[in-house]
């Protein structure tokens, strides 16, 4: 199983949404680098939702529900899609800045690609962050 990060602005689509909603199609990214992360995602692999905007956190835990099809928001069918659920909102939502302070995340996308949407969580990152907000 693997793990991964993505991003959205809050006042577009938060965290609070999905949970309301209970599953969503993660579509419209565009950018190369994030498309291929997507196709990489599996059924059962967990992501974190990072709010970008004011808040710079990560707020939830997800799961990757369907593995990547076709964007249906794309009418060149060449941009691919995964259908995400929530898992739960973070008891503590973890600040980029804190993610920066941390030696174990230096390398980590988060800080070294800011403007990355959708990138992998390297095992040891994985395990600070979930300790750290812990329910």
């Amino acid at each position: 199983m693997a793990r991964w990060l993505v991003k959205t602005e809050p006042s577009t689509y938060a965290y609070a949404d999905l949970a309301r909603e209970g599953r969503t199609a993660w579509s419209g990214v565009k950018n190369a680098a994030a498309q291929i992360h997507l196709r990489e995602m599996a059924t059962g692999d967990e992501v974190l939702v990072y709010h970008t905007g004011e808040v710079k956190a990560v707020v939830g835990l997800a799961r990757v529900a369907r593995a990547a099809y076709p964007d249906p928001g794309d009418p060149t069918q060449r941009l691919a899609c995964v259908d995400l659920v929530p898992v739960h909102a973070l008891t503590r939502a973890l600040p980029l800045t804190e993610v920066k302070a941390e030696p174990r995340c230096k390398a980590w996308d988060l800080v070294r690609q800011s403007r990355l949407s959708v990138m992998p969580v390297p095992r040891e990152v994985w395990t600070w962050i979930r300790v750290g907000t812990r329910r």
